[in-house]
């Protein structure tokens, strides 16, 4: 398997960031990793092995970011005011920074993906910007910013929650169109440390259908769990739908 490891500066976050790029061509997945974790996160669990048929077939060419999840989502008791600009930060450093690395490797349209806090991420990035993506597949994600900062909100947090700027989100707004032209899953199990990412995806599915957005939310069985046997198995059952090979 091609791999490259790359470190470039954040002017956006004002540091030295990290990617890892598996794969040498076919559908770009920018990738988000579990919370707290950095770019080496599916290659140590083992995702990058599970998508290594289509990774070598150069089918699919993966991306994974660092995060800064511990200065901002995770980072509860400190100032939240702080915290959440630091999430717009990096918001920013993905869609004005990343996205254009990724094009000097790969100019095809991505598809954005995530695993538990990372699905919070893509929904975020694809929710604000689906110009920029072919599609979405976020896993376990807990879609709520009350969950993390405790019912504290200003203008700059509530951009970055999907759960509270869809609803107010006119049903002519273009990006209602644009969002029916792309591929969007979202899916929790509901098992083991599922509940939150439950509630919470049943509360945007009802955004979605209210706003006439076709997003499949697919919701597994009892039997699984918030934990990556589960992602493997979600992982390679929706890559080709959304990459367009069924």
């Amino acid at each position: 398997m091609g791999t490259e490891a790359i470190t470039h500066y954040s002017q956006s976050l004002d540091r030295e960031m990290h990617m890892m790029i598996y794969g040498q061509g076919g559908v770009p997945f920018l990738a988000f990793p579990t919370q707290n974790s950095m770019c080496r996160n599916y290659e140590d669990f083992g995702m990058t092995g599970q998508l290594a048929d289509y990774i070598d077939g150069s089918r699919l060419q993966l991306f994974v970011v660092d995060t800064v999840d511990i200065e901002s989502w995770s980072n509860e008791g400190g100032d939240n005011a702080w915290r959440a600009e630091r999430q717009e930060h990096y918001y920013h450093y993905i869609v004005d920074e990343v996205i254009p690395l990724m094009r000097a490797y790969n100019d095809a349209l991505p598809v954005v993906t995530g695993l538990s806090l990372g699905a919070n991420h893509a929904a975020i990035v694809f929710l604000r910007r689906p110009d920029l993506f072919r599609g979405i597949v976020a896993l376990s994600g807990v879609y709520d910013s009350d969950y993390f900062f405790h019912g504290w909100m200003n203008p700059t947090l509530y951009e970055n929650s999907p759960e509270r700027f869809l609803p107010n989100l006119p049903a002519d707004h273009p990006y209602v169109n644009l969002y029916n032209q792309k591929r969007m899953i979202f899916c929790v199990g509901q098992g083991a440390w599922e509940e939150d990412g439950v509630r919470t995806l049943r509360h945007l599915e009802r955004i979605f259908q209210e706003k006439g957005i076709h997003a499949w939310c697919d919701f597994w069985g009892y039997d699984v769990n918030h934990d990556w046997p589960w992602w493997f198995k979600q992982m390679r059952y929706f890559i080709p739908y959304v990459v367009g090979e069924k």
